[in-house]
């Protein structure tokens, strides 16, 4: 079996591949404090109720987009899975084509998500990933990585709005019944949950006129389920795209 790791700024995802089946997921908080035997701690502690014994993970691979938890996690698959992890990054075989000016400035999550989508959907495609931050990313036709825009996540601009004013509450991210909102906590879900659904289609439709043709949009991210519902441009949405590209890449690099 194989043990993905996703590592992003607020949760880490891990996935257990049997074969190509994606068997189970987890998600942890993600902390740059915790050390290889905290994370592990838990980790044998979920795969133990979901009955897979430790010496079924054979192999690991992790795209990491918080450098100071490279470390930890390749440390945590040494010491206690007696694996050299793969680690998603430059110099690995991940046969995405890319464009960007400085390919290096890549995260490791965006290279996996291509990776996913280009072995799952036809291109041209783009990729809406909904967490921390905002993330669009743009293949060609010819299965090239473009580029794409950046934005503010939907639960970093709630909690900008919490922080930065006297009266306004914290507010759970969750579609409000109408756009016209009636008391404070209504229009605050108005306004990010709709207002980011606007932002999505916005940023896909200008994406799709410079691709000069329509592209698939697939939503991924934790908080994909919330704003693909609203947002019209979205046709999919693959919760696991990270990790599946993760797997993809992985396979690549087998001796």
């Amino acid at each position: 079996m194989l043990l993905a790791v996703d590592i992003g700024n607020t949760n880490v995802k891990l996935g257990i591949f049997d074969g190509d089946e994606l068997r189970t997921t987890f998600h942890l908080a993600t902390h740059t404090s915790q050390m290889p035997d905290e994370y592990a701690v838990i980790i044998l502690s979920l795969l133990r109720q979901r009955d897979i014994e430790l010496s079924s993970i054979k192999e690991g691979a992790i795209s990491c987009v918080v450098p100071p938890l490279v470390g930890v996690f390749h440390e945590l698959f040494e010491r206690y899975f007696n694996i050299k992890p793969l680690i998603v990054g430059p110099g690995v075989k991940t046969d995405v084509r890319i464009r960007f000016d400085n390919p290096r400035e890549l995260g490791g999550d965006r290279i996996s998500n291509t990776a996913g989508a280009l072995s799952l959907y036809k291109a041209p495609i783009i990729v809406v990933s909904l967490g921390t931050a905002t993330v669009f990313d743009a293949i060609s036709k010819d299965e090239e990585y473009l580029g794409g825009a950046l934005a503010p996540g939907i639960a970093i601009a709630a909690e900008a709005l919490y922080a930065r004013t006297a009266a306004l509450p914290r507010v759970e991210l969750v579609r409000p019944k109408k756009a016209i909102g009636t008391n404070t906590v209504a229009a605050m879900q108005s306004g990010i949950v709709f207002g980011y659904a606007g932002l999505i289609d916005g940023v896909v439709m200008r994406i799709q006129e410079e691709l000069g043709e329509k592209a698939m949009v697939v939503a991924t991210g934790g908080y994909a389920g919330v704003i693909a519902k609203e947002a019209k441009t979205i046709d999919k949405v693959n919760p696991n795209l990270t990790l599946i590209g993760i797997k993809v890449i992985h396979d690549l690099n087998k001796d």
